[in-house]
Formats: structure tokens, sequence, C-alpha cells
């Protein structure tokens, strides 16, 4: 049977302090800790991936997870220093160590980090998924943050993953 594992993107403190602030930030944590709960419930992998960079200094505040998500340290955490998650990083021999070929997304940025990496994993023959409304984005200064969301569901739909 395919192991499924959660993968939690960039759900950062410092991203709350860019801009206007992360769509429906405090919705989208509940919503990532019922997902995280459940493949808990089945023990499943998941998986942390945290931006690194000038403005998210390892170990900072602003590096650190939210403080609000249900993060262990029975929970695998990856950085990376790339939009993609996979690029110079072990997320994929991670992966395939744990014999996973099916994976769920959440996590922010819509446009960047989330996007990329799903095409990405796509790319490499997982099968993706996610639940709608579970990446987050900010506005910027030619679309609002929903827009943003929901362009880019409607670009993954049945072509990068399926949602559940």
């Amino acid at each position: 049977m395919p192991t499924k594992a959660l993968v939690v993107i960039d759900l950062q403190q410092g991203l709350e302090n860019f801009g206007t602030g992360l769509f429906q930030l405090n919705d989208l944590l509940i919503a990532v800790n019922q997902r995280i709960s459940d493949y808990r419930q089945h023990q499943l992998p998941i998986i942390f991936i945290q931006h690194e960079d000038a403005d998210l200094v390892v170990d900072s505040p602003d590096w650190q997870l939210f403080d609000q998500l249900n993060a262990t340290t029975e929970d695998f955490y990856v950085g990376k220093t790339h939009a993609n998650s996979f690029f110079q990083t072990p997320l994929k021999d991670l992966l395939d160590e744990l014999s996973v070929t099916e994976l769920e997304f959440c996590g922010a940025q819509t446009e960047y980090c989330v996007d990329t990496t799903i095409r990405m994993a796509h790319g490499l023959g997982y099968t993706c998924f996610m639940k709608r409304g579970l990446s987050t984005t900010l506005n910027n200064d030619l679309l609002g943050a929903k827009t943003i969301i929901q362009h880019h569901e409607q670009l993954w739909d049945k072509r990068f993953l399926t949602f559940t």
C-alpha cells in the first residue's frame, strides 16, 4: 500500500510580517492542524518545510513555525533556500526512505513555494493532493491573496493534483 505524507510548506512566523499579512491565517492554521491530527491518527509522516534566507534566518524568531501549529519532535523537518522544496534539499531522499508515493500539500505562499513544490512533485511522479483553501499568500500590487489562491487552485486541479 502506498505511503502518504503531509507536506507543510513555510508556515513560519516571519511571513506574517510581510505586507498586509497572510490571507485568513488563523482559519488556515486550524485546518492544517486538523490535517496533522488525521495523519498522526494514521501514523503517517508529517514533513515541515522551512524557508531559510536573509529574512528568515535559521533559528531566528521569524524562521520558527507558527506557535499554533501542532509540530512535534517526531515530525520531519527540511530546510530550503529556494521556492522548490526539492532543490538542493534532502526531501526526495527522505520520501524515498519513508517509501512515500503520495503527497498532500498545505502552506505558504501559494504562488511561490507551494506552487513550485507541487509542480516539481508532480514532475517527479508523486501522486499529489490537497484540500481546497489550504494554502495562503499575501496581497500583492497586482492581485489580492484570495484571487491568487483561487487562480492557482484552478490551475492545479486535475493537472498537478487532486482536491479531496
